[in-house]
């Protein structure tokens, strides 16, 4: 799955459970932790498989379930004791609905293998193209498909419940803006 869709998957899960929750939408600080976490799965893999070649492939350790066995409670516990509960979690929605967001449709078909990487390295991984950086990834690993246009569209359906909760994150980047380029509030 493209970034995009990761993020949007991500926020969506999470905008209905705050919602419905406490009755509101996701706020400024949980809302970024929910974006990092649902990109560093692939943040840690990509770049150790593709630009350093220490790992077998894109989607090893950082999208194993024996990593997020141990990542879950350390957040937990991390953010309780800086009484931040609410970004530990929003992390932890955001990199656990990336490793769900990257089950492909084919295991609908009873194609598991190609959601080995959930067990890695206890499952070994199907094999990858080789990738010589992100670049090549953007220019030849991915295609534009039925499913990158999923993504397209489920990104557009977020980005519009985004600005329905009030874009929540924005703030951070447009008032220091505004106060830089002297902006009248």
């Amino acid at each position: 799955m493209w970034p995009w869709g990761h993020l949007a998957v991500a926020y969506l899960l999470y905008t209905v459970v705050t919602h419905r929750r406490f009755g509101r939408p996701p706020r400024t600080i949980p809302a970024i932790a929910l974006a990092v976490g649902s990109q560093t799965p692939d943040l840690i893999d990509k770049p150790l498989a593709w630009n350093f070649g220490i790992l077998p492939g894109g989607r090893t350790l950082a999208h194993s379930l024996f990593v997020v066995a141990l990542l879950v409670p350390t957040v937990v516990i991390v953010a309780d004791r800086l009484e931040h509960r609410a970004i530990g979690v929003a992390f932890l929605v955001g990199y656990c609905s990336h490793l769900l967001a990257d089950i492909p449709p084919a295991v609908l078909s009873g194609e598991f293998a190609h959601a080995a990487y959930l067990l890695w390295p206890v499952l070994e991984q199907p094999p990858e193209e080789p990738v010589a950086g992100i670049i090549d990834a953007i220019l030849h690993y991915y295609a534009l498909g039925p499913y990158e246009w999923v993504q397209f569209g489920l990104f557009a359906v977020a980005v519009l419940v985004w600005y329905r909760d009030g874009t929540p994150g924005l703030e951070l980047v447009s008032d220091p803006l505004a106060r830089r380029f002297g902006a009248q509030s």
